[in-house]
């Protein structure tokens, strides 16, 4: 493989007052399940940012988790892909009687140092979809990223048998997430497809950067004809609205379509595989994301332990030098199984 050179604005957040999130600790320490039993203790969950397709359907799904199992939680906060946001709003919820805390850190390293303050006060963190670098954690919540990158290169190099140039929206590499995908991707084409040119484009999780980056990479290299998007929630709308600009959004199989493979498996991606504007992505389980970070804090909030292994859901949980993570599955679709009612992106708000 060789390699040439290398956020729609997010929703204003809702300022919660610290009296208010006082008052929702006193109402969610005294709430009992939904069950009728014995009361629950308070979870404090920060959603990460409010600008991608994948994490507003995540946060519906916690709404609909939180009022289906009638966990107690303080006032759900939003960090905007901020991490001193983060940092504020977890000591809100430390200052608040907090009893475990759900987050989803975007700067996997710079999260260490609060989360070293958590495991002091006896808090645990449960991480979803990021693996905090450093910094204690009862259990990351997350699918295998690397798997992502090297199924998506797998993808890709079969489908392009081999040769040509391809496109790569690299995700922000302090995240380990960008890393994992952007390395794993990397190696599989330089092992599998060396006949293929990769063009890494680090975007840090930014549409208008990606879109803006491929226009340029674009007028170099007008060839182009493969695309990997590792974030179909941030990048696939500015991504077909340049193509179908440029004249360049063919349909899947007619002569000068780019092939586009993407990672998230919202609703918007199935759509542009049903009109075969794209041809692939990999389903980042948004529902069990949320259904497993509410299930993982109750767990750690009644002292449970758990091992490496396999799960009864379908997982795996690995050991990591600072916790466990679960692994959930993450399913390529296609056009052959698009419309498969079991994947999420096709039950999301029905």
């Amino acid at each position: 493989m060789k390699l040439a050179g290398s956020r729609t604005a997010a929703a204003a957040a809702t300022v919660l007052a610290v009296a208010a999130l006082a008052t929702a600790c006193n109402r969610g320490s005294t709430t009992s399940s939904a069950s009728g039993g014995a009361a629950k203790s308070p979870i404090g969950i920060d959603l990460p940012r409010s600008d991608s397709d994948f994490w507003n359907s995540y946060a519906q799904y916690i709404n609909k988790f939180v009022a289906a199992d009638g966990d107690a939680t303080l006032p759900i906060s939003n960090s905007q892909n901020d991490i001193t946001k983060l940092v504020a709003n977890v000591q809100v919820f430390e200052n608040t009687g907090a009893k475990a805390v759900v987050m989803a850190p975007q700067d996997t390293g710079a999260i260490a140092s609060t989360l070293d303050a958590l495991a002091a006060k006896n808090i645990p963190v449960v991480s979803v979809d990021t693996r905090p670098d450093k910094g204690k954690v009862y259990m990351v919540v997350r699918a295998d990223n690397r798997a992502y990158g090297t199924n998506a290169c797998q993808f890709l190099g079969k489908q392009l048998a081999g040769k040509g140039k391809v496109a790569e929206f690299e995700g922000d590499l302090t995240s380990i997430n960008g890393r994992d995908r952007s390395e794993a991707f990397a190696s599989c084409m330089k092992q599998n497809f060396p006949g293929i040119t990769v063009y890494p484009l680090v975007t840090n999780w930014d549409g208008s950067v990606a879109s803006s980056k491929l226009q340029t990479l674009l007028a170099q290299h007008p060839d182009i004809n493969g695309l990997y998007m590792q974030a179909g929630g941030v990048f696939l709308q500015p991504t077909l609205a340049l193509l179908q600009q440029k004249g360049l959004l063919k349909p899947a199989g007619t002569a000068g379509h780019i092939t586009i493979i993407s990672n998230d498996g919202i609703p918007a991606e199935f759509d542009a595989i049903r009109k075969g504007q794209i041809d692939a992505t990999i389903s980042q389980p948004a529902d069990l994301y949320a259904k497993y970070a509410l299930y993982y804090a109750e767990a750690a909030v009644q002292g449970k332990t758990f091992k490496p292994g396999p799960t009864d859901h379908n997982s795996t949980i690995i050991q990591l030098p600072n916790g466990l993570e679960d692994q959930l599955p993450a399913p390529l679709v296609t056009k052959a199984n698009v419309d498969d009612k079991t994947l999420w992106g096709n039950t999301i708000g029905k």
